[in-house]
């Protein structure tokens, strides 16, 4: 089935939007390695992703950030191939590779209880993960743009918390492969919008409504990226 934009009024190109994703690989690693308060320049993941490790730099940081490029690249791979599909199979997956050694499991839903700092809310329990998920796959349906679909992927991975860790980066990795499987450029979250970003989702933690994020991240699209592709 294909899906509409509906405020860009773009046409899905898949290979166009495949191709400036590849091409903004060091942007995306970057704003989210920073968002997560690894302070790494854009030249510094440009130097590593081109497999030359950083002075001064802590190994962890650096494998962080490894392990973003990593999941990228086996993102496109997998939209390349039309592999791609929001599944637990394609979440696990990535998951495996982009929490690598980052937190205490990785390439499974959690087995214990979370927190979220700064805010009450309290994420779901363990056993209702596997449905809360099937519910967001369904949910997913009830949108008709293809950006409101992605969207709520990314904020329902979120306010759900299936990992221990790595949760909003899950998120965003689902949105994007959702995007690009359907022709249609990813949303980069840039760290220049970290402080309005964390205020906003503490406040969707708390509430659950998506109005204010999707807004706030449909802002985020680059529209340099919007000209190119409605070229």
């Amino acid at each position: 089935m294909q899906y509409i934009d509906t405020q860009w009024n773009m046409s899905p190109n898949q290979a166009k939007a495949l191709m400036l994703a590849k091409r903004q690989l060091p942007e995306l690693v970057c704003d989210a390695v920073n968002l997560e308060g690894i302070d790494f320049t854009f030249p510094e993941v440009q130097t590593l992703l081109d497999g030359v490790t950083v002075g001064g730099r802590k190994l962890s940081d650096q494998q962080i950030t490894l392990n973003q490029a990593a999941a990228w690249r086996l993102l496109f791979e997998l939209v390349g191939q039309d592999q791609f599909e929001v599944s637990e199979i394609i979440v696990l997956k990535l998951h495996k590779v982009a929490a690598k050694e980052e937190t205490i499991e990785w390439g499974q839903f959690r087995t214990g209880g979370v927190l979220i700092a700064g805010t009450d809310y309290m994420p779901p329990s363990v056993k209702e993960l596997p449905d809360l998920f099937a519910d967001m796959v369904s949910d997913m349906q009830r949108y008709d743009d293809v950006y409101d679909q992605a969207i709520h992927l990314f904020l329902t991975m979120a306010r759900c918390q299936f990992f221990y860790d790595v949760n909003k980066r899950m998120g965003r990795f689902m949105m994007n492969g959702h995007l690009l499987s359907q022709g249609y450029p990813v949303i980069n979250l840039p760290a220049s919008k970290q402080q309005i970003f964390n205020e906003n989702m503490l406040r969707f933690y708390s509430s659950g409504d998506q109005t204010e994020m999707n807004a706030f991240m449909r802002g985020c699209m680059d529209e340099r990226v919007v000209r190119i592709i409605r070229e």
